[in-house]
């Protein structure tokens, strides 16, 4: 496989892969690039490798900076914006950790905390409580297990990561 070629499956893979942590397929791809690309990008380098409009470009730029996965770099003399991402891994995967908890855990626990107080004395009922609060015991574990590892530090990680599956 030559370097086109490879490029090309990375964003591909990498767009199709950013659905599963709640991005579009775009966004993905954007990211994908600002990641392998040896310099920032301008928004039009963006456009013309990915082949999308500037209002796409512009709009998932944006949402990537919000997720501190892309930052602007500004260069001297040069009146367009330049792009670069974030290229350490572990920053990466953190980034997406608190996004995805912001937008997804985050809501589910006060959603399951007002049905927790669902009332009835009707065994329909008491499943429902029962079953409302084995989910929110599990997922107020996940949510702290996941700040613990967004506090955590790379080599911390890795270490027990390693003795987990040795």
């Amino acid at each position: 496989m030559n370097l086109p070629e490879g490029k090309d499956k990375f964003l591909q893979s990498w767009g199709a892969f950013g659905s599963s942590w709640g991005v579009n397929r775009t966004m993905a791809q954007i990211h994908a690039l600002l990641m392998i690309a040896p310099q920032a990008l301008s928004a039009d380098d963006i456009m013309e490798e990915l082949k999308i409009s500037r209002g796409n470009a512009n709009m998932n730029l944006r949402a990537l900076i919000d997720w501190g996965l892309v930052f602007k770099e500004l260069k001297a003399g040069e009146r367009k914006e330049f792009f670069v991402a974030e290229k350490d891994m572990w920053k990466v995967v953190k980034n997406i950790i608190i996004q995805r908890k912001k937008k997804e855990l985050e809501p589910m626990l006060k959603v399951l905390d007002e049905l927790s107080s669902v009332e009835g004395n009707d065994p329909e009922a008491e499943e429902f409580v029962r079953m409302i609060k084995e989910i929110k015991l599990f997922s107020s574990k996940a949510d702290s297990t996941l700040d613990t590892l967004v506090k955590a530090d790379s080599n911390w990680f890795v270490g027990t990561f390693m003795k987990m599956i040795k």
